[in-house]
């Protein structure tokens, strides 16, 4: 059996971990005795001696014995670190790096740890994880030069298939198996691609657990003419644990709970996701990519880039909210808060006005590049609608009790172009910035929307979108730009429902036309989602809609007419919904 991990600061007064000094001795112990087989989940913990203080801050690298370190988590509070080697068996070097924060003292160990393989006879090996829905399919080595992937189905049903690996000589081949029904059991076999011919391997059998409790749950309203386009819908809830299941409803997948923003998915069967904490420092508020097990790939705090913005000349974050996704690029493109005490700007006196930072970082967490909405819009132009913080979905603001939600920025896209489109929801706004990979000045492009610098060809007496989520121009046709409609402007001046738009964009003239503009029949007072499914059709997510006393969400897919040909009700707020064909390929 695997296993798996189960003060208040005013702005400025972050968590630094810049200092540079000796003094102190590091230790780390291990919860298990090396070796253990691939996949076993360790806790690497760190402990400081002859330290006076005890305000410490960790960093933790590994690397395969004789490769170059990669960084899973920056300096922060966490002294633990739960990690396993879940590709392939060998040697293992995790350092761990520590700083006292009182004294400046520094310290840095490392600790050789060896996963053995769990191929013993030259058979492949199936092993349940802690998920109840997820195992770990062990291959013998394949040739190098070659391919594998492992094909996996219940009895009678159509087969999934996990992403490609490229084969290592003398090294098992592990994969994760996710996108299962609780309670069944299910045939796989790793299929081995030379070229020239497909190799199979042994059918094996597993069978899966239950489920946990407290998952949310799903009622199919119009079923699916196609349930196998893109057959599994997955949803971030704010706070809860994210579910993957079919168009019928059946529950596929499980994540880790504690996530306020499930943000995006990538290949491979990895997540992005944000955690807020309302009330604690910035070291506290964490973005984070994770794996299917839920164990950390890769991640930083608010703290730890505020030490490298002060170092920059920058403004300070308060946290994470909405976005963190990888750009075309290969960086890391992450919305976090800024605040600042404007007078006599947007309302009598002295006020607290909560604003967004895009920060742009390397794949070793480094920040190369960011765009503060302070410098670079009207803060004399304040929120559309006049929105407070605290509400839901503020980030932490520190500065008074109360704020100005003055921009609440919810969504980025690295444009085709090697520029970023990036959407303020209470501006009523998407706006293209100049990033040019990294290189960009970040002069503002362009503003779409009410009072920007687009025309709309439409007769609709409010044709534009307003307090919008997920604005993402089309991979396939990068003229067209699709995204959810919440409405909350429009409504408030008329009845009416969130809607779907698809939107053809002239750039170069300055015109939108719209494609699609379907009522969706429920009003999504905030979040939401769009995505282009394979066929030619559209997901959009209504992810909050308050009926009869409860907060639910709507998953619903139109053709592109507008015409609803799958809708379904989950009794939670779902922040984001991805239609995926299966767990490791994202549409």
């Amino acid at each position: 059996m695997l296993i798996s991990n189960g003060k208040l600061f005013a702005i400025g007064l972050t968590l630094s971990c810049g200092f540079a000094a000796q003094g102190m001795s590091l230790a780390v112990t291990t919860s298990m005795d090396s070796p253990v087989p691939v996949g076993t989940m360790i806790a690497f913990s760190a402990a400081v001696a002859d330290a006076p203080g005890s305000n410490q801050c960790y960093r933790f690298r590994v690397r395969r014995n004789g490769g170059a370190y990669r960084m899973v988590r920056d300096y922060g509070p966490a002294s633990t670190l739960h990690w396993t080697a879940s590709d392939r068996e060998g040697a293992y070097e995790m350092e761990i790096s520590a700083r006292d924060l009182d004294t400046g003292d520094e310290s840095t160990t490392t600790s050789l740890f060896h996963f053995q393989s769990l191929v013993t006879s030259g058979e492949p090996v199936i092993t349940p994880t802690s998920n109840s829905l997820v195992f770990l399919y062990s291959a013998p080595a394949c040739p190098t030069g070659s391919r594998i992937r492992v094909q996996f189905r219940p009895a009678g049903g159509a087969h999934q298939n996990t992403h490609y690996k490229s084969c290592t000589a003398g090294s098992s081949m592990n994969f994760y198996l996710a996108g299962l029904r609780a309670n069944t059991t299910y045939s796989a076999q790793h299929l081995v691609d030379d070229g020239f011919a497909i190799t199979p391997g042994a059918n094996l059998t597993f069978t899966t657990g239950d489920l946990p409790p407290n998952l949310y749950s799903s009622t199919v309203i119009v079923p699916s003419a196609k349930p196998n386009t893109d057959p599994i819908l997955l949803g971030g809830t704010l706070g809860y644990n994210p579910v993957a299941s079919d168009l019928s409803g059946n529950v596929l997948w499980y994540g880790p709970w504690g996530f306020t923003f499930l943000t995006r998915v990538e290949a491979g069967g990895e997540f992005w996701g944000i955690v807020e904490k309302p009330g604690q420092d910035p070291s506290q508020q964490i973005v984070q990519k994770f794996d299917l097990l839920g164990m950390t790939l890769l991640e930083t705090n608010a703290a730890r880039v505020n030490e490298q913005l002060t170092n920059l000349g920058k403004r300070n974050i308060t946290g994470f909210h909405h976005e963190a996704r990888t750009l075309p690029d290969g960086n890391i493109a992450v919305l976090a808060a800024v605040e600042q005490v404007l007078s006599d700007v947007q309302g009598p006196g002295p006020v607290d006005v909560v604003g967004d930072m895009i920060v742009v970082m390397d794949k070793d967490l480094n920040v190369v590049w960011t765009w503060d909405t302070f410098d670079n819009l009207d803060v004399h132009r304040s929120a559309v609608l006049g929105e407070k913080c605290p509400s839901s979905g503020c980030p932490p603001f520190h500065l008074a009790a109360t704020a100005n939600d003055w921009t609440h920025g919810n969504g980025l896209q690295g444009t085709a172009d090697g520029d970023i489109l990036y959407s303020t929801r209470n501006q009523d706004w998407l706006i293209k910035i100049s990033y040019q990979n990294a290189a960009g000045d970040g002069h503002i492009v362009w503003r779409m929307g009410i009072d920007g610098d687009f025309q709309i060809n439409s007769d609709d007496p409010f044709p534009w979108f307003s307090h919008q989520h997920d604005p993402n121009f089309q991979a396939a046709n990068p003229q067209r730009l699709m995204l959810f409609d919440n409405g909350n402007t429009r409504v408030a001046s008329m009845q009416g429902n969130s809607r779907g738009l698809v939107l053809m964009v002239d750039e170069q003239n300055r015109v939108v036309t719209p494609v699609l503009s379907a009522d969706l029949g429920v009003y999504s007072a905030a979040v939401g989602s769009v995505q282009r499914l394979r066929d030619g059709n559209y997901q959009f997510d209504a992810g909050l809609v308050q009926e009869n006393n409860t907060l639910d969400a709507y998953s619903i897919e139109t053709n592109p007419r507008g015409e609803i040909q799958y809708k379904v009700r989950q009794s939670t707020v779902l922040y984001r919904v991805f239609r995926m064909t299966d767990l490791y390929t994202p549409n």
